[in-house]
């Protein structure tokens, strides 16, 4: 029992140290990116509308890299553990109440602007589960390896805060095959055509 406290308070101040180095290197960029002038509203829409009339458009975090393990999430996500994100490291999507880790959120966030601009409309159902909500996912959902829709708990996409469940119509959907790549999106679990990943490029 000894080492298993050790363990997990080990676990906890690993998890601690991520989180503060997560958030230290946001305010860093930020205060970068208002030294500079990078924020300005209307240098990024030009920026924007010249990408997308070019057809390179694509967000600051898709073009991010981060450093992976082999199953694809981000080393400082797979140190809390599926399900147990901080809140510090997830992010709004829009002014819903979902949320994703923040660079995802922030792609995110930025393909719903672009697409909206070209008269195209994309909701949002579903985001960030905890461990517990994919366990209640899985009970009333049934498991998807036995015809259901969840995934087992404790290894969702979901759970890295790397999923999201979107609102499509035809168009959106067209629109999201043509366009969700370039924003790091994917349409990757069969029969949930609603379900897109985020794939963060490696460094």
């Amino acid at each position: 029992m000894g080492i298993e406290r050790v363990n997990s308070r080990m676990s906890d101040i690993q998890s601690r140290i991520l989180a503060l180095q997560t958030q230290q290197a946001t305010k860093t960029a930020a205060a970068t990116s208002t030294a500079t002038g990078t924020t300005s509203a209307s240098g990024a829409s030009f920026a924007s509308a010249l990408a997308d009339a070019m057809g390179t458009q694509t967000t600051g975090a898709a073009n991010k890299s981060y450093s992976l393990n082999s199953k694809g999430i981000p080393t400082e996500l797979a140190a809390y553990g599926n399900g147990k994100i901080p809140a510090n490291a997830l992010s709004k999507v829009g002014n819903t109440n979902h949320k994703l880790w923040a660079p995802a959120a922030e792609s995110l966030n930025q393909m719903i602007a672009d697409a909206k601009a070209q008269g195209v409309t994309i909701g949002i159902t579903d985001s960030y589960r905890s461990y517990e909500e994919q366990v209640d996912v899985a009970r009333r959902k049934g498991l998807y390896s036995q015809g259901g829709l969840a995934a087992k708990p404790g290894t969702s996409e979901h759970g890295w805060g790397m999923a999201t469940d979107l609102d499509l119509n035809a168009k959106a959907q067209k629109w999201m095959r043509e366009n969700g790549e370039k924003y790091g999106f994917t349409e990757n679990v069969p029969r949930e055509p609603w379900h897109w990943a985020y794939k963060p490029k490696s460094v």
